[in-house]
């Protein structure tokens, strides 16, 4: 506790500095990349030990040390120049000095769970000059001495924690509080809170940046700013606007939320031959209409379904509700399985309900299964004769997964423009396709199915646009055209507006405004929109 409160003291104590006296900041980036000066600037105001160049004996083990697919682990051409591994915010902010002073763009990652990788390498042929800020060493969350209800319990939580080193500090302090975010405990804070946030309290408590009330960002000057300072229209754009458009977030403050000391989980598992099919028609209209204390989410593999449940009470009551709001599902007391919150995000983590929660810390990581995500929004229910067709995919060579996240409830009376994340009010649920492969083995078939099925699909989501969630980040629905050293908001609107929909026009008039010269930027960045006046706060 004490190595956290003085990191964020001194998080606290750079928002005093406006600028660091030994570095000179640039109207705008060089034009030209300087690869030598950019390293020598870094080598001379950041710790050598915290650099790590291509010629570095280790620097390939840095680089994937927080790479979690080796589908975009980068080869030799889309590297970085270096790593600059930043143990507190003015590290941070000498590295946008010196690549803006430099003409290298920084990326950022936090947790390394960018499905395409843009946080570690560049895609594009013949790829720029960049290095990487890796914020994993930024991992302090420090409870507020308010956290006693009825009073407005806070957090703030670094950028390079992961969700579940948030979740054990939380509770660890108060059993009867948590945060609204993934399931998954080794994604990071800062790309998580980044694009919005979906998880198992959403229906209750809305998405992760519903709950976000300030934060500590570096702007392309290397500004260390806080709400107050950076504007409430910056303040929106990062609150699910994508990772690394307008700056990189060193911190965030979350609201908590109280839980009951006991909830319930269950998976309850249906085969097609058991009425799956069935069951599955049915919660499309139930799941998310059902009252907000409980979220059933659907897993679908093979022939298989898993309907895996949290709800904020006990067995007692889930019972009865279940048995009237959706009896198809047939779920029974013996299905229950309670436990504090803690114990069920480390349940839904590993569907071992002995789990120990200490689990939650362990910020493993590996290469050794490729995958390939896709993403999109169903407005409307699906027919069972049509559920009939789309198992049949299920049976075919190289078929992955189906992951439906209901939407409803709090996240449904958001109104879509309060954040960036648009897929609000009408949304019945989010569908995230996965496909895996083993390291070493043949991806063909894996992504030929995950390419055809997402075509297939497309005639029962949405469209015009056919939306997308950019925490699902996909470089198939399209990349940003640079022009001029600037991304194109023409080039920019062809996925942007899959992801953002009606906010995506705001977000790039922010991004005009905050960084006009397009420092932080990757293929799927959001372009800057120069229009006279920049009236950021109207929603056009």
């Amino acid at each position: 506790m004490a190595t956290m409160s003085r990191t964020l003291a001194a998080l606290a104590l750079t928002l005093t500095i406006s600028c660091c006296s030994y570095l000179t900041t640039p109207s705008s980036a060089a034009a030209t990349p300087d690869s030598d000066g950019f390293l020598q600037c870094l080598w001379g105001n950041i710790p050598n030990g915290l650099i790590y160049t291509q010629g570095a004996s280790n620097f390939t083990d840095v680089l994937a040390s927080s790479v979690r697919n080796p589908r975009v682990f980068p080869g030799d051409a889309a590297r970085p120049l270096c790593i600059v591994t930043a143990a507190d915010a003015t590290h941070v902010q000498a590295a946008v000095r010196c690549g803006r002073a430099h003409g290298v763009r920084l990326r950022v990652r936090s947790g390394g769970h960018d499905y395409e990788g843009l946080s570690s390498r560049s895609v594009r042929p013949g790829g720029e000059a960049f290095a990487v800020v890796d914020l994993a060493a930024l991992r302090a969350v420090a409870v507020g001495s308010d956290a006693v209800w009825p009073l407005a319990p806070t957090a703030w939580v670094e950028s390079g924690a992961t969700l579940g080193e948030l979740y054990y500090a939380v509770a660890k302090n108060n059993s009867e509080l948590a945060f609204p975010a993934g399931i998954c405990p080794t994604i990071g804070v800062g790309g998580h809170l980044s694009g919005g946030g979906i998880g198992m309290l959403m229906r209750k408590f809305g998405l992760a940046v519903d709950n976000v009330v300030d934060a500590r960002i570096v702007n392309a000057d290397g500004d260390l700013l806080d709400r107050a300072a950076m504007g409430e229209d910056l303040f929106w754009a990062i609150r699910g606007g994508g990772g690394g458009n307008f700056g990189i977030v060193v911190a965030w403050k979350v609201s908590l939320v109280k839980v009951p000391s006991t909830v319930t989980a269950f998976n309850v598992m249906r085969t097609v031959d058991q009425g799956a099919i069935d069951v599955l028609t049915r919660w499309q209209e139930v799941g998310p209409t059902l009252p907000s204390d409980i979220n059933i989410r659907v897993i679908i593999m093979g022939q298989q379904l898993t309907f895996q449940s949290l709800y904020l009470g006990k067995c007692a009551d889930l019972v009865p509700m279940l048995g009237t709001l959706f009896p198809e599902l047939g779920m029974r007391s013996s299905d229950c399985l309670e436990m504090t919150w803690l114990q069920s995000v480390a349940f839904f983590d590993s569907w071992n309900p002995n789990a120990p929660v200490e689990s939650l810390l362990n910020r493993r990581t590996g290469l050794s299964t490729f995958t390939k995500n896709k993403s999109d929004y169903v407005k409307q229910a699906i027919p069972k004769e049509e559920w009939q067709k789309i198992f049949g995919w299920f049976a075919m060579n190289g078929a992955g997964m189906l992951i439906l996240e209901p939407h409803g409830g709090f996240i449904g009376a958001v109104p879509a423009p309060a954040t960036p994340y648009p897929h609000r009010s009408g949304v019945l649920y989010n569908i995230q396709y996965i496909v895996f492969w083993p390291s070493g083995g043949d991806g063909t078939a894996a992504t030929s199915w995950i390419g055809s099925f997402y075509d297939f699909m497309g005639q029962y989501v949405s469209s015009n646009p056919r939306e997308a969630y950019v925490n699902y980040r996909d470089l198939d629905i399209g990349q940003n055209e640079v022009v001029n050293d600037v991304s194109t908001f023409d080039s920019g609107k062809v996925w942007g507006e899959r992801y953002f929909a009606g906010n995506f026009r705001r977000l790039a008039a922010v991004k005009a405004a905050v960084d006009p010269t397009d420092f932080f930027r990757n293929e799927q960045s959001i372009p800057p929109l120069f229009q006279q006046g920049n009236h950021l706060g109207k929603h056009d």
